[in-house]
Protein backbone atom coordinates (compact mmCIF):
# COMPACT_ATOMS: atom_id res chain seq x y z
CA UNK A 1 0.00 0.00 0.00
CA UNK A 2 1.33 3.48 -0.82
CA UNK A 3 2.09 5.71 2.14
CA UNK A 4 -0.34 8.45 3.06
CA UNK A 5 0.43 11.78 1.37
CA UNK A 6 1.90 14.43 3.64
CA UNK A 7 -0.80 16.71 5.00
CA UNK A 8 -0.43 20.44 4.29
CA UNK A 9 0.56 22.59 7.24
CA UNK A 10 -2.63 24.66 7.09
CA UNK A 11 -4.70 21.51 7.71
CA UNK A 12 -2.83 20.40 10.85
CA UNK A 13 -4.87 22.48 13.37
CA UNK A 14 -8.05 20.97 11.94
CA UNK A 15 -6.65 17.44 12.06
CA UNK A 16 -5.60 17.93 15.69
CA UNK A 17 -8.97 19.51 16.61
CA UNK A 18 -7.22 22.70 17.71
CA UNK A 19 -9.33 25.03 15.58
CA UNK A 20 -12.43 25.10 17.80
CA UNK A 21 -10.48 25.67 21.07
CA UNK A 22 -8.66 28.61 19.47
CA UNK A 23 -11.98 30.14 18.41
CA UNK A 24 -13.46 29.63 21.88
CA UNK A 25 -10.49 31.22 23.68
CA UNK A 26 -10.45 34.20 21.30
CA UNK A 27 -14.15 34.92 21.77
CA UNK A 28 -13.89 34.41 25.54
CA UNK A 29 -11.40 37.27 25.58
CA UNK A 30 -13.82 39.38 23.53
CA UNK A 31 -16.73 38.64 25.87
CA UNK A 32 -14.60 39.47 28.91
CA UNK A 33 -13.45 42.80 27.51
CA UNK A 34 -16.93 43.73 26.28
CA UNK A 35 -18.51 42.95 29.65
CA UNK A 36 -15.68 44.79 31.43
CA UNK A 37 -14.42 41.84 33.42
CA UNK A 38 -11.57 43.29 35.47
CA UNK A 39 -9.63 40.06 35.74
CA UNK A 40 -10.03 36.72 34.01
CA UNK A 41 -7.51 34.14 35.28
CA UNK A 42 -5.42 32.05 32.94
CA UNK A 43 -7.28 28.97 34.19
CA UNK A 44 -10.47 30.27 32.58
CA UNK A 45 -8.89 30.29 29.12
CA UNK A 46 -7.01 27.04 29.65
CA UNK A 47 -9.97 25.09 31.04
CA UNK A 48 -12.28 26.32 28.27
CA UNK A 49 -9.77 25.32 25.61
CA UNK A 50 -9.37 21.87 27.16
CA UNK A 51 -13.12 21.25 27.49
CA UNK A 52 -13.80 22.30 23.89
CA UNK A 53 -10.91 20.15 22.65
CA UNK A 54 -12.16 17.10 24.57
CA UNK A 55 -15.69 17.51 23.17
CA UNK A 56 -14.50 17.91 19.59
CA UNK A 57 -12.09 14.98 19.77
CA UNK A 58 -14.79 12.78 21.34
CA UNK A 59 -17.22 13.77 18.58
CA UNK A 60 -14.73 12.98 15.84
CA UNK A 61 -13.76 9.66 17.41
CA UNK A 62 -17.45 8.79 17.65
CA UNK A 63 -18.12 9.73 14.02
CA UNK A 64 -15.03 7.82 12.90
CA UNK A 65 -16.01 4.68 14.80
CA UNK A 66 -19.56 4.76 13.45
CA UNK A 67 -18.33 5.00 9.84
CA UNK A 68 -15.19 2.87 10.23
CA UNK A 69 -16.74 0.17 8.07
CA UNK A 70 -16.91 2.62 5.14
CA UNK A 71 -13.50 4.29 4.89
CA UNK A 72 -14.58 6.17 1.78
CA UNK A 73 -17.10 8.17 3.81
CA UNK A 74 -14.53 9.36 6.34
CA UNK A 75 -13.20 12.87 5.98
CA UNK A 76 -9.54 13.75 6.55
CA UNK A 77 -10.00 14.73 10.19
CA UNK A 78 -11.97 11.57 10.94
CA UNK A 79 -9.40 9.38 9.21
CA UNK A 80 -6.65 11.05 11.24
CA UNK A 81 -8.51 10.53 14.53
CA UNK A 82 -9.30 6.92 13.64
CA UNK A 83 -5.68 6.22 12.74
CA UNK A 84 -4.39 7.72 16.01
CA UNK A 85 -7.39 6.86 18.17
CA UNK A 86 -5.35 5.27 20.98
CA UNK A 87 -3.29 8.43 21.45
CA UNK A 88 -6.34 10.66 21.24
CA UNK A 89 -8.26 8.57 23.78
CA UNK A 90 -5.41 8.82 26.29
CA UNK A 91 -5.04 12.55 25.72
CA UNK A 92 -8.80 13.06 26.14
CA UNK A 93 -8.69 11.38 29.56
CA UNK A 94 -5.74 13.49 30.69
CA UNK A 95 -7.20 16.72 29.31
CA UNK A 96 -10.59 15.99 30.89
CA UNK A 97 -9.07 15.39 34.32
CA UNK A 98 -6.97 18.57 34.11
CA UNK A 99 -10.01 20.59 33.00
CA UNK A 100 -12.12 19.33 35.92
CA UNK A 101 -9.35 20.14 38.40
CA UNK A 102 -9.01 23.66 37.01
CA UNK A 103 -12.75 24.30 37.05
CA UNK A 104 -13.15 23.06 40.62
CA UNK A 105 -10.08 24.73 42.09
CA UNK A 106 -9.64 27.92 40.05
CA UNK A 107 -13.05 29.09 38.83
CA UNK A 108 -16.02 30.59 40.76
CA UNK A 109 -18.44 28.23 42.47
CA UNK A 110 -21.30 29.68 40.41
CA UNK A 111 -20.00 27.86 37.34
CA UNK A 112 -20.78 24.41 38.71
CA UNK A 113 -23.08 25.22 41.66
CA UNK A 114 -26.69 24.12 42.04
CA UNK A 115 -29.71 26.35 42.60
CA UNK A 116 -30.68 26.60 46.29
CA UNK A 117 -33.38 29.23 46.01
CA UNK A 118 -33.63 32.81 44.77
CA UNK A 119 -30.27 33.76 46.28
CA UNK A 120 -28.46 30.56 45.45
CA UNK A 121 -26.39 29.45 42.50
CA UNK A 122 -27.50 28.07 39.18
CA UNK A 123 -25.41 25.24 37.79
CA UNK A 124 -24.22 27.01 34.66
CA UNK A 125 -21.86 24.17 33.81
CA UNK A 126 -24.71 21.70 34.31
CA UNK A 127 -26.81 23.56 31.74
CA UNK A 128 -23.92 23.44 29.31
CA UNK A 129 -23.40 19.77 30.07
CA UNK A 130 -27.01 19.00 29.26
CA UNK A 131 -26.65 20.76 25.91
CA UNK A 132 -23.54 18.74 25.12
CA UNK A 133 -25.32 15.54 26.17
CA UNK A 134 -28.21 16.40 23.83
CA UNK A 135 -25.71 16.91 21.01
CA UNK A 136 -24.12 13.48 21.51
CA UNK A 137 -27.55 11.88 21.88
CA UNK A 138 -28.53 13.22 18.47
CA UNK A 139 -25.23 11.98 17.05
CA UNK A 140 -25.87 8.47 18.36
CA UNK A 141 -29.60 8.02 17.89
CA UNK A 142 -30.53 10.28 14.99
CA UNK A 143 -31.92 8.37 12.03
CA UNK A 144 -31.28 11.08 9.45
CA UNK A 145 -30.14 9.94 6.03
CA UNK A 146 -26.71 10.77 4.61
CA UNK A 147 -28.20 13.42 2.31
CA UNK A 148 -30.11 15.22 5.08
CA UNK A 149 -28.73 18.27 6.87
CA UNK A 150 -28.75 17.78 10.69
CA UNK A 151 -30.31 21.12 11.57
CA UNK A 152 -31.24 20.19 15.15
CA UNK A 153 -27.74 18.91 15.87
CA UNK A 154 -26.16 22.02 14.38
CA UNK A 155 -28.39 24.35 16.40
CA UNK A 156 -27.58 22.55 19.66
CA UNK A 157 -23.86 22.46 18.82
CA UNK A 158 -23.73 26.17 18.01
CA UNK A 159 -25.80 27.14 21.03
CA UNK A 160 -23.69 24.99 23.36
CA UNK A 161 -20.45 26.40 21.96
CA UNK A 162 -21.62 30.00 22.37
CA UNK A 163 -23.11 29.38 25.83
CA UNK A 164 -20.01 27.62 27.13
CA UNK A 165 -17.68 30.30 25.82
CA UNK A 166 -19.66 33.25 27.15
CA UNK A 167 -20.51 31.51 30.44
CA UNK A 168 -16.90 31.64 31.62
CA UNK A 169 -16.79 35.42 31.20
CA UNK A 170 -20.27 35.83 32.68
CA UNK A 171 -19.25 34.03 35.88
CA UNK A 172 -16.89 36.92 36.62
CA UNK A 173 -19.55 39.63 36.16
CA UNK A 174 -22.40 40.84 38.36
CA UNK A 175 -25.04 40.27 35.68
CA UNK A 176 -28.31 38.52 36.42
CA UNK A 177 -28.59 35.09 34.78
CA UNK A 178 -31.50 36.13 32.59
CA UNK A 179 -29.62 39.25 31.51
CA UNK A 180 -26.89 36.90 30.37
CA UNK A 181 -29.27 34.62 28.47
CA UNK A 182 -30.99 37.58 26.79
CA UNK A 183 -27.81 39.53 26.05
CA UNK A 184 -27.41 40.61 22.45
CA UNK A 185 -23.78 39.55 22.48
CA UNK A 186 -24.58 35.95 23.43
CA UNK A 187 -27.48 35.67 20.97
CA UNK A 188 -25.51 37.11 18.04
CA UNK A 189 -22.51 34.90 18.75
CA UNK A 190 -24.78 31.87 19.10
CA UNK A 191 -26.36 32.55 15.71
CA UNK A 192 -22.91 33.05 14.16
CA UNK A 193 -21.76 29.70 15.58
CA UNK A 194 -24.84 27.88 14.29
CA UNK A 195 -24.35 29.35 10.81
CA UNK A 196 -20.65 28.50 10.86
CA UNK A 197 -21.37 24.87 11.71
CA UNK A 198 -24.29 24.66 9.28
CA UNK A 199 -22.23 26.15 6.45
CA UNK A 200 -20.13 22.99 6.12
CA UNK A 201 -23.23 20.80 5.85
CA UNK A 202 -24.84 23.11 3.29
CA UNK A 203 -21.66 23.13 1.19
CA UNK A 204 -21.29 19.35 1.35
CA UNK A 205 -24.98 18.89 0.52
CA UNK A 206 -24.68 21.20 -2.49
CA UNK A 207 -21.54 19.39 -3.71
CA UNK A 208 -23.31 16.03 -3.61
CA UNK A 209 -26.15 17.24 -5.79
CA UNK A 210 -26.11 17.93 -9.52
CA UNK A 211 -29.43 19.78 -9.35
CA UNK A 212 -28.83 23.55 -9.75
CA UNK A 213 -32.05 24.28 -7.90
CA UNK A 214 -30.83 22.41 -4.81
CA UNK A 215 -27.48 24.21 -5.01
CA UNK A 216 -29.25 27.58 -5.19
CA UNK A 217 -31.52 26.65 -2.27
CA UNK A 218 -28.57 25.65 -0.09
CA UNK A 219 -26.78 28.90 -0.90
CA UNK A 220 -29.86 31.00 -0.11
CA UNK A 221 -30.48 29.09 3.13
CA UNK A 222 -27.11 30.34 4.36
CA UNK A 223 -27.04 33.74 2.64
CA UNK A 224 -30.28 35.10 4.07
CA UNK A 225 -29.56 34.48 7.80
CA UNK A 226 -25.99 35.79 7.36
CA UNK A 227 -27.35 39.03 5.91
CA UNK A 228 -29.86 39.33 8.75
CA UNK A 229 -27.18 38.65 11.35
CA UNK A 230 -24.87 41.25 9.80
CA UNK A 231 -27.67 43.81 9.72
CA UNK A 232 -28.59 43.12 13.36
CA UNK A 233 -24.95 43.49 14.44
CA UNK A 234 -24.69 46.79 12.57
CA UNK A 235 -27.87 48.11 14.20
CA UNK A 236 -26.77 47.04 17.69
CA UNK A 237 -23.40 48.72 17.17
CA UNK A 238 -25.04 51.95 16.03
CA UNK A 239 -27.34 51.95 19.07
CA UNK A 240 -24.38 51.83 21.47
CA UNK A 241 -23.57 55.49 22.04
CA UNK A 242 -21.00 54.63 24.74
CA UNK A 243 -18.94 52.57 22.28
CA UNK A 244 -18.51 49.73 24.80
CA UNK A 245 -20.03 46.97 22.67
CA UNK A 246 -19.28 48.31 19.19
CA UNK A 247 -16.02 46.35 18.74
CA UNK A 248 -17.88 43.14 19.61
CA UNK A 249 -20.74 43.72 17.18
CA UNK A 250 -18.36 44.82 14.42
CA UNK A 251 -16.56 41.53 15.03
CA UNK A 252 -19.86 39.68 14.61
CA UNK A 253 -20.41 41.63 11.39
CA UNK A 254 -16.92 40.66 10.20
CA UNK A 255 -17.53 36.97 10.88
CA UNK A 256 -20.88 37.04 9.06
CA UNK A 257 -19.36 38.89 6.11
CA UNK A 258 -16.48 36.42 5.80
CA UNK A 259 -18.87 33.45 5.86
CA UNK A 260 -21.01 35.19 3.25
CA UNK A 261 -17.97 35.62 1.00
CA UNK A 262 -16.98 31.99 1.48
CA UNK A 263 -20.50 30.92 0.61
CA UNK A 264 -20.29 32.85 -2.66
CA UNK A 265 -16.86 31.58 -3.74
CA UNK A 266 -16.97 28.10 -2.22
CA UNK A 267 -16.67 26.41 -5.65
CA UNK A 268 -13.02 27.51 -5.80
CA UNK A 269 -12.00 25.43 -2.79
CA UNK A 270 -11.99 21.81 -1.72
CA UNK A 271 -14.00 20.86 1.36
CA UNK A 272 -10.96 20.51 3.63
CA UNK A 273 -9.91 24.04 2.72
CA UNK A 274 -13.44 25.33 3.29
CA UNK A 275 -13.51 23.84 6.79
CA UNK A 276 -10.29 25.61 7.67
CA UNK A 277 -11.47 28.87 6.10
CA UNK A 278 -14.75 28.66 8.04
CA UNK A 279 -12.70 28.57 11.25
CA UNK A 280 -10.56 31.46 10.01
CA UNK A 281 -13.80 33.40 9.50
CA UNK A 282 -14.36 33.17 13.27
CA UNK A 283 -10.75 33.95 14.16
CA UNK A 284 -10.19 37.07 12.04
CA UNK A 285 -12.90 38.99 13.96
CA UNK A 286 -10.55 38.75 16.96
CA UNK A 287 -8.02 40.91 15.07
CA UNK A 288 -10.80 43.37 14.23
CA UNK A 289 -11.85 43.46 17.87
CA UNK A 290 -8.31 44.17 19.09
CA UNK A 291 -7.86 46.98 16.58
CA UNK A 292 -11.18 48.63 17.42
CA UNK A 293 -10.86 48.15 21.17
CA UNK A 294 -7.45 49.87 21.21
CA UNK A 295 -8.68 52.76 19.10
Amino acid sequence: MPSDPRKPLWLIPNLLSLDAPLVAVAWLYMFAKTWRVDYLPWAAYFSLGLVVWVIYVADRLLDASMDSGSPGKLEARHQFHLKHRRIFKRLVIVAGIVAVILVVTRLPFAIYGITFGPNGYIGYAIIGGLMVAAFFALSLFSDQGPDEIPHAKNIIAGAAFAYGTAMIAYAFTSFDFWEFIKSRQLICFGVLCVLNISAIDFWEHANRSADPEIKATDELALTLPLILLGAAALIFAAQDHEFTTRPFFYSILTGAALLYILNRIRARFQMDALRVLADVALLLPFVVFLALAQS
